[in-house]
């Protein structure tokens, strides 16, 4: 079964569906099959697009990017096999709504590489976006060699 992964930050519209779309690029370039999905802790934007400084630091680098906001509900601790937090806070968010009997693996993403959380970008400027899109790229990278050193049948 192909790894599938929710990307999580609060709202949904700067760490996550940029970690999302980062994701599936390299994985892609990487011939690595998966799915890739990405949602909020909150509901503040709930169906909106990403941020603009989101897609136009996706398009800076050639990452195709097309997502709409939501909120993760319960269904996503059993349909994804790894839920990737961008940071502390939202990951402390996950623990407490997750099911006791979930399936997903729920983690930090900083914690494949680095330990490192995600700096939320929202109210900085271009330069932060870009300073997140390069973590992401280094923290999808991490995520996948785990997956590639990983046997199938523990996915």
């Amino acid at each position: 079964m192909a790894p599938k992964v929710l990307v999580v930050c609060l709202g949904n519209i700067c760490r996550s569906p940029m970690g999302e779309a980062v994701l599936r690029n390299i994985a892609k370039e990487r011939n690595i099959g998966i799915t890739v999905d990405s949602a909020g802790t909150a509901g503040y934007h709930v169906d909106e697009e990403p941020d603009d400084r989101t897609i136009a630091t996706c398009k800076k680098f050639g990452v195709p990017i097309s997502h709409i906001a939501r909120q993760v509900n319960q269904r996503d601790f059993y349909d994804f096999t790894h839920i990737l937090a961008s940071d502390n806070a939202n990951l402390d968010a996950l623990r407490r709504i997750r099911p006791h009997d979930s399936t997903a693996e729920v983690r930090l993403w900083g914690s494949y590489l680095d330990g490192a959380q995600i700096a939320d970008p929202y109210y900085g400027g271009i330069k932060g976006f870009e300073d997140t899109y390069r973590q992401c790229a280094q923290l999808s990278n991490a995520f996948l060699d785990t997956l590639a050193n990983t046997p199938a049948a523990s996915l």
